[in-house]
C-alpha cells in the first residue's frame, strides 16, 4: 500500500515552481485559442512553451497518454486527446497539464469557454471554478479529506450539476499522482487527516446533468452520460495550518482572457 510522503519547505518551494510554470502555460494557450483553431495546436504550443523553460511535459508518455495536454471538449469530462478538431463558437474546453520541473511535478486544469457559450455551460464553469475555491479553503491542518469533498459536492449539487465519482484528485509532487485520493464528494470528519507537508492537486469534475460517466474505447477519454457539458479546474496546493498554500494559480491565464 503506498503510504503518503510528506514534502518539506525547501521541496514544495521547488512544486510551486513547476505548478507556476503550469500555470504560465495556460497563460499561452490563452494567447491562442479561439474559433478556427485546432486542438491539436494548443498541445503543440504548450509542449514547445514547457520545453523552452527547461521543463518536460508531465502527461506525455504518461502511462502510454500520446500528448502533452488532456483536451476535453464538452461532454468529455477529462483525458481527452488533442486533435485536428476545430474549435468552434458555443464549445467548452477542459484544459490539464502537468510539468516536471527539477524531477518535480505540478498539475493544474482549466476550462475555457470560446465565443458565445450557452448559459448552462456558463454557470456550470462558475460553478465548478467556485467548487475549486471551496475545496482548498478545507485543506488546512485537522480537517479530512472528507471535508474537501463535501465541501465541492455540496456546492455542485446545491446548483443542480452532478459531480463525477469514478475520477478524482490525488496527491502530487515527486510523482504525478500521489496518494492520497482526493474525492470531489464526502461526509464531513470523515477519510485521512490533513497534516502539514501533504501537497494535493484538488480538481473539481463537475456534469451539467447526471453525475455518471462512460470511458471511451482509446483507454482514456471519460464523457458525461447524458452527452450534457461538463467543466474542470484544478491547482497545486499545499496543506498548511490555517490557510492552504496555493501553488499553481489562474491569474495569469486570466489576465490574457481579460484582455480579450
Amino acid at each position: 500500500m503506498p503510504k503518503i510522503v510528506y514534502k518539506s519547505a525547501e521541496q514544495i518551494e521547488l512544486i510551486k515552481e513547476s505548478s507556476l510554470l503550469v500555470s504560465k502555460t495556460h497563460a499561452e494557450i490563452a494567447k491562442v485559442i479561439k474559433e478556427g483553431v485546432t486542438t491539436k495546436y494548443l498541445n503543440k504550443v504548450a509542449e514547445e512553451f514547457i520545453r523552452d523553460n527547461q521543463a518536460i511535459p508531465a502527461f506525455l508518455n504518461y502511462n502510454g497518454f500520446p500528448y502533452t495536454l488532456c483536451i476535453s471538449l464538452n461532454d468529455q469530462v477529462v483525458h481527452g486527446f488533442p486533435s485536428n478538431y476545430v474549435l468552434t463558437s458555443g464549445d467548452i474546453v477542459s484544459v490539464d497539464c502537468g510539468v516536471i520541473k527539477n524531477k518535480f511535478f505540478g498539475d493544474s486544469a482549466y476550462t475555457f469557454s470560446i465565443g458565445e457559450i450557452s448559459a448552462e455551460a456558463e454557470k456550470l464553469i462558475q460553478v465548478t471554478k467556485e467548487c475549486l475555491i471551496l475545496g482548498i479553503e478545507k485543506a488546512v491542518v485537522g480537517n479530512r479529506i472528507g471535508d474537501i469533498g463535501f465541501a465541492v459536492q455540496e456546492h455542485a449539487e446545491q446548483n443542480g450539476f452532478g459531480v463525477v465519482k469514478e475520477l478524482v484528485g490525488h496527491g502530487v509532487g515527486f510523482a504525478l499522482h500521489e496518494k492520497p485520493e482526493v474525492p470531489n464528494y464526502g461526509k464531513r470528519g470523515s477519510g485521512i487527516k490533513l497534516e502539514e507537508g501533504m501537497v494535493l492537486a484538488i480538481e473539481p469534475m463537475i456534469n451539467a446533468g447526471r453525475a455518471g460517466v462512460k470511458f471511451w474505447d482509446d483507454g482514456w477519454t471519460v464523457s458525461t452520460i447524458d452527452k450534457k457539458p461538463s467543466a474542470h479546474f484544478e491547482h497545486t496546493v499545499a496543506v498548511k495550518r490555517f490557510k492552504a498554500d496555493q501553488l499553481s494559480t489562474f491569474e495569469y491565464v486570466e489576465e490574457v482572457l481579460n484582455k480579450k
